[in-house]
């Protein structure tokens, strides 16, 4: 498979953003990347709506996004939250003190970018806007005098959080706006007169939208999967796409519901390629109810990153659920889609109690990869061959590389490729590797090194990732299963700790073992590298905090210097220190809570759903919610600080009180987690019936199920262990 390095089309420029209008010490932007104190920058941001998360879980949710390896955080500021009535002043206070947020998450290490509107959407009524605000989105006087106070209250909030040391880097004006580009450079004149200014101002750039040139940084995004399809539609080719590689940006299915079909446009040319958008899961809506697994968001993004991404966002990051009933999108106020009046999980990488999914870990990964080489990566040019078989991409800059193979994508398993070998033709080199051909398997996706330097040792090539270097010389290498781990470097290298292959000037290290022993590899001039081989599970159960390494299943989070261990259970947590692991047990009983379930009241058979938007069902309303729905009271230990109740059920739709608190689920065949934290004991359950008859879309693994019951129930209570004191 040959390919050959393509340079750079044109010299390096450099836009005024970030640098002339709003400048930041230390943020500059170019048509390649972004930099950060002199050194090239890949971002990656986390979408989290402060108003969506109990402001109690505030710091806890932004301490485990941090850990997740995310620098920065990225809000919609929904008015309809705020101000939902014309003669009341919004509200800034409790869940909805958006100041406090942005400074707790400067606190916690993270920066800001708030997206302000006014229009925002995110699957809230009227796209955010209040019911007495006229949905006009664009320069129409009556519109924009109302714009403009709402942005004054925000400037009064926000503005003293926007100066060159503040922590907003970034603001979005409007959203999905297609064809008003006079209109967003009016709404960023209003908001930098408001006392809102950010070095970057960007705008969502899909479906072809018509942006003000120069004016707002274009940010692209791709889902593996969305809501927004009919319900008889399969998997749509907009999704399918991202999980090849692609110079090709332009997403019009996102949002295709509202925006209909748009043709592609193509990236700027003087801005790099961003995204904002990356599906870090999916929402549900009535009629149409995706179930990702982590593989698919991972897969998607590391194809992102190979197709030349320069930086890196996810929506959403970590779900949650809407502060009060009827905020939600729904077919009754006008969109063609039904949602959940309160959950927003959205099957995110870190869920809406604060629960890490698999995605959470792999994307973690990929984070500490980024942390450790996305000063270099972001220099390189992504070269794409055609018409390839195997899915994979190049990024160099010459001199060195990273090999980037996505052989994984969702509902539709792509096959085995046998005997695969590399040929990269670098400006002065050509790596053919590996020495022998591998197979690739159906469902891995990886990046590999190139004729790259770490710390004055060459690896050649190799047939394992890089995850991180901690230590000052440890690099942390990852298995992909199914693959052998082989390494080369120059002839002449020595090695301690594993036999080497001398062949046609290289030093080839065959089948790295998964070890917790350290290889130590040194040039004959003296240069030194230590190697750490994992295994991909405990790949998934490294954390890397503050330059560190730590293996642990339980969630580590960094306050202050500090390491806690979030445990649900026993488990192991492993410190890299001087070159050895330290191990440390955290028991925990793992008896099983008792859960009592009684059903009080059978589910009786449904009426026929209505569908008034062609190819879309409407979601039963409460009363007939409650008329044939199935009952259930389930009483349980009083709850601890984070404690959930994980049920298994099948249903059409689902809701529970417990406390003073409401939470609901269109089912999907995932367990549905409840919040009883705060020492509650008794949750009401009312389950409306699924039939065969029900016309909704769900994943394949939920089809065919039927009825009103729930299968199973565990509490889950999660508690945190400072680490320090175990290091004393």
């Amino acid at each position: 498979m040959p390919v050959r390095h393509t340079p750079w089309d044109r010299p390096e420029t450099r836009p005024a953003m970030a640098g002339a209008e709003d400048p930041r010490p230390g943020l500059a932007l170019t048509d390649r990347s972004l930099w950060r104190d002199g050194r090239r920058w890949i971002p990656v941001t986390g979408e989290l709506h402060y108003s969506r998360v109990r402001r109690e879980r505030w710091r806890d949710a932004l301490r485990l996004v941090r850990a997740g390896g995310v620098d920065v955080v990225s809000t919609y500021v929904f008015w309809i939250h705020h101000q939902e009535r014309e003669d009341r002043e919004p509200v800034f206070d409790g869940g909805l003190d958006v100041a406090a947020f942005v400074r707790l998450c400067q606190g916690t290490g993270l920066e800001a970018i708030v997206r302000v509107g006014p229009w925002c959407h995110g699957e809230v009524r009227n796209g955010g806007l209040p019911d007495w605000v006229p949905p006009a989105r664009r320069d129409d006087p009556a519109y924009l005098e109302k714009v403009r106070a709402w942005f004054g209250h925000l400037g009064r909030e926000l503005g003293p959080l926007c100066g060159p040391d503040g922590p907003i880097i970034g603001i979005q004006l409007e959203n999905e706006l297609y064809d008003q580009p006079g209109h967003l450079v009016t709404l960023k004149r209003i908001a930098r007169e408001s006392g809102l200014h950010a070095p970057l101002w960007t705008a969502t750039a899909w479906g072809n939208a018509d942006l003000p040139v120069g004016e707002v940084f274009p940010l692209y995004g791709g889902y593996a999967d969305g809501f927004w399809v009919d319900t008889a539609d399969g998997w749509d080719d907009t999704f399918r796409a991202h999980f090849r590689f692609s110079h090709q940006w332009d997403d019009p299915g996102i949002g295709k519901d509202l925006a209909g079909d748009r043709e592609r446009g193509v990236k700027h040319p003087d801005f790099p390629a961003a995204t904002c958008e990356l599906g870090g899961g999916m929402a549900t809506a009535y009629h149409r109810r995706p179930l990702l697994e982590g593989a698919d968001i991972a897969a998607l993004a590391l194809t992102k990153l190979g197709s030349g991404s320069a930086w890196q966002g996810y929506y959403m990051y970590a779900g949650g659920a809407n502060p009060r009933p009827g905020l939600q999108e729904s077919q009754a106020t006008g969109y063609p889609n039904d949602l959940p009046e309160y959950d927003y999980d959205f099957h995110a990488p870190v869920g809406a109690h604060l629960q890490t999914r698999d995605s959470f870990h792999l994307l973690r990964n990929q984070h500490a990869f980024l942390a450790a080489f996305g000063d270099r990566l972001a220099a390189m040019n992504a070269t794409i061959p055609a018409q390839a078989s195997l899915r994979w991409s190049l990024r160099s800059d010459g001199r060195s590389g990273f090999v980037f193979v996505n052989n994984h994508q969702p509902y539709e398993p792509l096959p085995a490729h046998r005997d695969v070998c590399f040929d990269v033709e670098l400006d002065e080199a050509r790596v053919r590797f590996p020495h022998r051909p591998v197979d690739i398997p159906s469902g891995a996706f990886f990046c590999w090194p190139v004729n790259l330097d770490v710390r004055g040792v060459v690896i050649n090539w190799a047939t394992v990732g890089l995850l991180t270097l901690v230590e000052g010389d440890v690099l942390v290498l990852t298995r992909t299963d199914g693959i052998p781990a082989h390494l080369s470097l120059p002839a002449g290298t020595s090695v301690s700790g594993h036999p080497v292959l001398d062949r046609d000037g290289e030093a080839i290290l065959e089948d790295l073992p998964a070890s917790r022993e350290l290889l130590t590899v040194e040039t004959p001039d003296g240069a030194r590298l230590r190697l750490l081989v994992l295994d991909a599970a405990d790949a998934r159960r490294a954390w890397t905090p503050g330059g560190r390494l730590v293996i642990s299943d339980a969630d580590i989070v960094e306050a202050d210097g500090v390491l806690t261990a979030v445990t649900t259970g026993p488990a192991t947590v492993e410190i890299l220190t001087d070159g050895a692991f330290e191990r440390h047990h955290l028991d925990r009983p793992a008896v099983p809570a008792p859960v009592k379930i009684v059903r009080t009241a059978e589910a009786t058979p449904p009426p026929a759903r209505p569908i008034t938007v062609p190819g879309r069902a409407s979601a039963p309303d409460p009363e007939t919610l409650a008329a044939h729905a199935a009952r259930y009271t389930i009483t349980v230990p009083p709850g601890g600080e984070r404690t959930l109740l994980r049920l298994d059920l099948v249903g059409d739709v689902a809701v529970a009180s417990a406390g003073d608190r409401t939470e609901d689920l269109y089912w999907n065949g995932g367990p549905w987690d409840i919040d009883i934290s705060g020492g509650i004991e008794t949750v009401e359950v009312m389950i409306y019936p699924l039939t065969s008859e029900t016309p909704v879309w769900l994943p394949e693994a939920a089809r065919g199920a039927e009825g009103a019951r729930i299968l199973d129930a565990t509490v889950i209570d999660y508690r945190a262990h400072p680490l320090d004191a175990l290091r004393r």
